[in-house]
């Protein structure tokens, strides 16, 4: 038993040795963090970019890769970004790629933040220009001197990091003044990019060696054949990167507000009103982060009102009609900068929502008017027209049986004898008005005693009395 304790330490004892022995960087490997940022640059993306760096720099990487493809966003997230690129202690390159992938708008500062800057072929960057939004969401046409303070601001913010990364200052400045925008090939040939890469491992080869300067200083860059370790967004990141999407924030917000509808038109039902509400908060907050126009937002709550409010008052469907119309006008308004395109609503969603409120609203005001225009089946109400006996003689007072029930009666006819059939025409106090059921009456209007209640689950909602 000794001789077998003694064995296993010797084995232990060796392997220690040999992790002592062997130099942590070839146990280990170069490591490069792989970053993917595709689509406009909201907030989320930013606080993404922002763990990742923080991430890599924990975890001594030897470069972050940020593989961009973006058609622009929010000048605010985009400053974030920049910051952290600026501030990293882990040299960052930004890879705009895939083929076909583009560096816009806020793109351009992004990748002239970078360490290195590189592209993919047949990839394109520029449109720089800087647009002013209105509390409406809508593009503004400020005053001279304060649209010059606006782009003099931009040149001068993209113009400083051309200067520290060494790239050409002169063609950003015509990013921003004049909206230019060139390839790939030409980026390189006009030093706005380092190189042109076709894939990543091309990427990591051509920029092994180089030396660039970050917070921790000089960094020599070792990142052929390095390990390629993707950090993703977790899946908090990814649900709210999904909601700031503005077709998916305008689809929520209708559905929040269609079932807080149904919860106010029916009350108790309780999951339309949690469900609406959460659905309506969560609509809300994306278009917190976004150029909304919140006179679309007030014109599509309105319409919601408006279909409540034709629920109770007899407007035989014309405040459902106004309601559809304000709808449609909020839903046009909500989100259409041209500023931002990539926050647009898309015009097929728009016709796609506003015809299917529509739908649900008129089928609604069809089936409130065919409610109020049936006879009423229980109640006071539901006996005139009804056919009775009578069972002690009208003179011109007496009583009649009718549903199972004595009432006091009034002839309006004259005496009628017991055991003739009378029809009531109608009620005075808790006297039933009565007269003689003959076969003219019969042939003329035929009476039936009141029908079986029928469980009608859609029309019940909007009953009234």
């Amino acid at each position: 038993m000794k001789y077998f304790l003694r064995i296993r330490a010797l084995s232990l004892l060796a392997w220690l040795l040999g992790l002592l022995l062997v130099p942590s960087s070839a146990a280990v490997g170069e490591r490069v963090y792989l970053v993917e940022v595709d689509g406009p640059i909201t907030p989320v993306i930013a606080d993404y970019v922002d763990r990742s760096l923080k991430q890599a720099a924990d975890l001594g990487a030897e470069a972050v890769v940020i593989r961009l493809n973006t058609p622009g966003g929010l000048s605010s997230a985009m400053d974030d970004i920049v910051q952290d690129i600026l501030q990293s202690p882990v040299p960052v390159v930004v890879y705009v790629a895939p083929e076909g992938a583009r560096a816009a708008s806020a793109g351009v500062f992004i990748t002239y933040a970078a360490h290195i800057a590189a592209m993919a072929p047949a990839t394109n960057i520029g449109s720089a220009s800087p647009v002013l939004i209105g509390q409406d969401g809508q593009t503004t046409t400020p005053d001279e001197t304060m649209q010059r303070k606006v782009v003099n601001d931009a040149v001068a913010k993209i113009r400083s990091l051309a200067e520290r990364r060494g790239r050409n200052a002169d063609w950003a400045e015509q990013a921003v003044r004049e909206a230019v925008n060139i390839t790939a090939e030409q980026a390189a040939a006009l030093h706005v990019v380092d190189l042109v890469a076709p894939s990543l491992d091309a990427l990591l080869e051509a920029v092994d060696g180089r030396t660039v300067t970050t917070t921790a200083g000089e960094v020599t860059l070792r990142t052929k054949n390095a390990q390629v370790v993707p950090i993703n967004m977790t899946v908090l990141e990814r649900f709210f990167q999904i909601l700031s999407d503005p077709n998916i924030a305008y689809i929520l917000l209708s559905l929040g507000m269609l079932g807080l509808f149904f919860e106010l038109a029916n009350p108790g039902a309780i999951l339309p009103g949690v469900l609406g509400g959460i659905l309506l908060l969560l609509g809300l907050y994306t278009l917190g982060m976004l150029d909304v126009n919140w006179a679309g937002v007030l014109l599509m709550g309105f319409a919601f009102l408006l279909f409540l409010i034709d629920l109770y008052v007899p407007t035989h469907g014309v405040l459902t009609l106004g309601g559809i119309i304000s709808f449609a006008l909020g839903s046009l308004l909500l989100l259409q900068s041209p500023a931002n395109p990539a926050f647009q609503l898309s015009r097929s969603v728009i016709i796609a929502v506003t015809g299917t409120v529509a739908a649900v609203f008129l089928l609604l005001v069809y089936l409130v008017a065919r409610a109020h225009a049936r006879r009423p089946t229980t109640g006071r109400e539901a006996l005139v027209g009804a056919r009775a006996v009578v069972r002690r003689a009208l003179a011109p007072e007496g009583l009649v049986f009718v549903e199972g029930e004595l009432w006091r009666a009034r002839s309006l006819s004259g005496p009628i004898p017991e055991g003739q059939h009378v029809r009531i025409v109608g009620m005075e106090g808790l006297a039933l008005l009565v007269e003689p059921f003959t076969k003219e009456v019969a042939d003329s209007a035929p009476i039936t005693a009141p029908a079986t209640r029928r469980w009608r689950p859609l029309e019940v909602l909007f009953r009234r009395g």
